[in-house]
């Protein structure tokens, strides 16, 4: 892969803050979303006190080259300064959408595989709700989500939000 490639593909996101605690068994971690929700600690609720930013959003139709994607990162910086939020590297494993929510979650990426288990759990309980935006069979779809590496999709951050909240 080239230099160039290296630098668009890297995955990031925003982190308020984040802690390095090892993994914990499901129990814990369902008791943790169960603390999060009854004390009103959402992430929607931490960041409800923030003023919407007007935002026009770019659509790519490939892989953005170098220079674009350097514009677009230096963008995403400003915006996120603006807020008072600084860009945390997630590691680009393809577990990168789901070490995502779990640090926003959880304050820690590490938490990616409860992640995983809960939106294939919400993907499985409401079929209805996801099968239509599934461009394959949705039981090969479910057993590809399931696995550590697949990429998240629009799909499953969808069932992570109706998850969470």
């Amino acid at each position: 892969m080239s230099e160039q490639q290296d630098q668009v593909s890297k995955s990031s996101c925003s982190s308020i803050s984040t802690s390095t605690q090892g993994s914990e068994d499901d129990g814990t971690v369902g008791a943790l979303l169960t603390e999060a929700k009854t004390n009103g600690r959402s992430l929607g609720k931490r960041l409800s006190h923030l003023d919407s930013l007007p935002h026009t959003p770019r659509v790519n139709g490939k892989i953005p080259d170098f220079s674009n994607a350097t514009i677009d990162h230096e963008s995403l910086l400003e915006r996120l300064g603006t807020y008072g939020l600084a860009e945390y590297q997630i590691e680009g494993d393809g577990n990168c959408q789901f070490r995502a929510l779990a640090d926003q979650i959880f304050r820690n990426p590490d938490y990616h595989r409860h992640v995983r288990k809960a939106v294939v759990k919400q993907l499985k309980e409401f079929r209805k709700h996801y099968e239509g935006y599934v461009p394959l069979d949705y039981k090969v779809y479910l057993k590809k989500m399931k696995r550590s590496g697949e990429w998240g999709d629009h799909v499953t951050l969808q069932a992570a939000a109706d998850r969470v909240t």
